[in-house]
């Protein structure tokens, strides 16, 4: 009988968390895209624009450890349920300002940077509280929830928010946006965030937060734990490679070497997150079939065979396709590469999650988290500065090749090894 209710109060908490989720990933990336073009369509400046796209990444990278902190520190359900209910306030505040004095670019920006803090603060502590909301069995499918969500979000988002910026006043989706993120604060309140939390663990009365000794702490403990290092150090490598190597190049060769069009573009675009859905629906049941460091070293090999196939049709000039072969072809390698990054992701994501100690978890996580946005930045100016320097093409093929060479060298060395397998432990 009790299993019976364990169960329905895991499903509850399921169906909680994602409902909770789809309402704030939506509004927030419908929000984020109709923004970034009202600000575009009011000044007419790409710096400003720009200003607006750093203030979503800049504070989130520098706030992650504090974060971090934070969520180890105090009470993740209060922390999580504050964020999102400070997320809809400050919304709700600007749309009732915006009435008063106008709708300009300060409070853009300063709605952006108050915005990114409360989401930077509900993210981290809620990969914290994963694990204490699911049972081990379920952690995995909440995470590919989750990814299925961020990526749906991901397609739709930016057609939403075309349609409110083509047709509706910016402030009626500000307020729109606020409600929804007191609605995620309202599901998030229903769930039950001790579910799977240790009874040995006691409630902290009172609570000394000393962040640089505490931020020390999680780095400590992050450099101790060399599986958990080996698997940071994985997604860094991931993250500035895929910068380098896609993330510019492939645009740039798609829009301005083979004139494909901009509707080709962004179906091509959207096949990256619709290959990060499927690899998040199969990727618990390939993880029970073969060990994960097996199937992280045919990961790194197909993965680096998408980036080289991404430069490949420069190099053979004397072959040209039709549009509509080119467009194919580069809809496979992003759905290609959707799907590996979903089978990479998000069984790091859930072994992290399951490995690291609750009172660490938001300080190693947020730490290896910060450390990887950081790199993405980094490779998008390397690789946007050489574009302007070498053929397009070198950068995927050459990126790619080093990605390989790389991996299978870490490989080889011995250095990735997991305690405990996934498949062990979802059986």
């Amino acid at each position: 009988m009790e299993v019976n209710s364990n169960e329905k109060r895991e499903i509850k908490n399921l169906v909680l968390f994602s409902s909770g989720k789809v309402v704030s990933v939506f509004g927030s990336s419908i929000y984020n895209f109709a923004i970034s073009f009202y600000v575009l369509k009011l000044t007419g400046s790409a710096l400003s624009f720009t200003i607006t796209l750093l203030l979503g990444i800049l504070p989130m990278i520098l706030i992650n450890p504090f974060a971090g902190v934070i969520a180890d520190k105090v009470n993740k359900k209060r922390l999580i349920i504050l964020m999102d209910f400070l997320s809809g306030i400050l919304l709700i505040a600007v749309f009732l300002i915006s009435h008063f004095i106008g709708f300009n670019l300060l409070l853009v920006y300063i709605t952006a940077f108050c915005l990114t803090v409360f989401v930077t603060f509900f993210g981290v502590g809620m990969e914290a509280a994963k694990p204490n909301i699911v049972s081990q069995n379920r952690l995995m499918n909440i995470n590919s929830i989750g990814k299925i969500i961020d990526s749906v979000s991901s397609i739709l988002g930016p057609m939403l928010g075309g349609v409110v910026f083509a047709f509706f006043d910016i402030r009626i989706f500000i307020i729109f946006n606020g409600i929804c993120f007191i609605i995620s604060g309202l599901s998030m309140l229903l769930i039950d965030f001790e579910l799977n939390r240790p009874l040995i663990v006691p409630l902290k009365e009172t609570v000394n937060i000393s962040f640089i000794k505490d931020i020390k702490e999680g780095f400590y403990y992050l450099y101790d734990q060399k599986n958990i290092m080996g698997l940071f150090l994985l997604l860094i490598s991931l993250n500035f490679f895929l910068s380098l190597a896609i993330t510019i190049p492939v645009p740039y060769i798609i829009n301005t070497i083979l004139n494909l069009g901009s509707r080709a573009f962004g179906v091509i675009e959207a096949s990256l997150p619709v290959g990060l859905i499927v690899g998040a629906l199969v990727v618990k049941k390939l993880t029970e079939k073969l060990p994960y460091s097996e199937l992280m070293k045919l990961l790194t090999i197909f993965l680096s065979i998408c980036m080289i196939a991404a430069g490949a049709p420069l190099i053979f000039e004397n072959m040209p396709f039709s549009p509509f072969v080119y467009g194919l072809y580069y809809c496979l390698i992003m759905f290609c590469l959707g799907i590996i990054i979903a089978f990479i992701d998000i069984p790091i994501a859930y072994f992290m999650q399951k490995e690291i100690p609750e009172d660490y978890r938001g300080r190693v996580m947020s730490i290896g988290i910060s450390i990887g946005k950081t790199m993405t930045p980094v490779a998008m100016v390397v690789s946007g500065s050489l574009l302007e320097l070498i053929p397009p093409y070198i950068l995927p093929v050459g990126g790619g090749l080093l990605y390989l060479l790389i991996n299978l060298r870490y490989f080889r060395r011995g250095s990735f090894n997991l305690s405990s397998e996934f498949n062990s432990s979802s059986s």
